[in-house]
């Protein structure tokens, strides 16, 4: 791996946000006391990677999914992009692709993970949670565990996490139709909780339902803290993005609230961006009472402190940031420049490590 130095990268403050139908904001929405904590200590992993979304890590091997619809296997400083062969071919609608990825957890033996990408049927757009096989160098779509979930012009949602409680946990989009959210027997707009066959866990908050949180707008990210406690991250309307505690069962509020609106019945969130500005945040994993969230609007990597309310940019200057994995004292991020919103800049889009302590 080599080190790199924080250069001013002005031009990476101006893009795109959360989806292309939504005014640009050069704000990043966090306080004045922003710094780049051991900046000294980056180092790249990885680069050339193309518009990479999801990071998983098993021993000393990455691997990171790619929208178009590749997975890259990062090993000793050698990448090796692997094909991805799926029943449906990976749709290129904006935001859309190849998103979530997860290793099962007897990975090693089994050779098997969990993905969630986006087809198109006819005239119709559908997201899926399936399982693939890895097979030499080749991933195989074998079965698939749960299909149809709501796809529109924006907001696929796309995170797979694996719980402590071995159940699989994917974020859906409304799909660009906030009433869905709200709609308990769509599977939009939620956070969906599954057995890893893709049956329904019995102890699900809604009887016969994967639902296992609603009225969320457009959630990317999902962490636990180490007493068990949900967080999950999510993509506001232009701005109001929020940070939610989540509780099985329970509705977060969109779109009949947002930000720090407050109704009977709905939970409002931990953190919001606020009516001005916006994080566009992703990506999200917890260490030692804080939360680091990867933003896209942002540019940054967001540190949250739980105990305190406090919140900062951990990292910044290196543009759009997709997703963060934590891994003992490190932090691992990607960028995100090459999706079509940012500005690239030489051997975009990297993986990256920083440490924590």
């Amino acid at each position: 791996m080599k080190k790199v130095l924080f250069t001013s990268l002005v031009s990476m403050i101006f893009i795109a946000g959360c989806s292309e139908n939504e005014p640009q904001d050069s704000s990043n929405g966090m306080n004045d006391s922003q710094t780049n904590e051991a900046s000294s200590d980056l180092e790249v992993v990885a680069e050339n990677l193309e518009a990479p979304w999801s990071i998983e890590k098993l021993d000393d091997v990455f691997y990171v999914t790619e929208r178009e619809g590749s997975i890259v296997k990062i090993e000793e400083g050698q990448t090796e992009r692997q094909r991805v062969d799926l029943e449906e071919e990976v749709s290129t609608a904006s935001e859309a692709g190849l998103l979530g990825f997860v290793l099962a957890p007897d990975f090693a033996e089994s050779n098997l993970a969990y993905a969630y990408y986006t087809y198109e049927k006819g005239a119709d757009q559908f997201n899926r949670i399936v399982l693939l096989q890895l097979n030499g160098d080749e991933w195989l779509e074998e079965e698939v565990l749960l299909d149809e979930i709501p796809s529109g012009t924006y907001h696929h949602g796309g995170r797979l996490k694996m719980g402590e409680d071995d159940k699989l946990y994917a974020t859906t989009g409304d799909a660009s139709v906030g009433e869905i959210a709200q709609d308990v027997d769509s599977l939009g707009g939620k956070i969906l909780r599954l057995n890893l066959d893709g049956s329904i866990p019995e102890d699900n908050p809604i009887s016969d339902s994967y639902v296992y949180s609603y009225g969320h707008r457009n959630p990317q990210g999902i962490a636990w803290s180490e007493d068990g406690t949900m967080y999950a991250s999510e993509h506001g309307n232009n701005a109001n993005d929020e940070i939610n505690l989540i509780e099985p069962g329970q509705n977060y509020g969109w779109p009949v609230i947002e930000g720090d609106e407050e109704q009977d019945g709905m939970v409002s969130p931990l953190f919001t961006s606020g009516d001005e500005s916006t994080w566009a945040p992703s990506g999200a994993a917890y260490y030692e009472g804080k939360l680091y969230v990867a933003a896209l609007r942002g540019t940054a990597v967001l540190e949250f402190d739980l105990e305190t309310n406090e919140q900062r940019d951990f990292v910044s200057d290196l543009g759009r940031i997709r997703d963060v994995f934590i891994e003992g004292d490190s932090l691992y991020f990607i960028s995100n420049n090459t999706d079509g919103r940012g500005n690239p800049q030489d051997q975009d889009d990297m993986l990256y490590e920083i440490p924590l302590s």
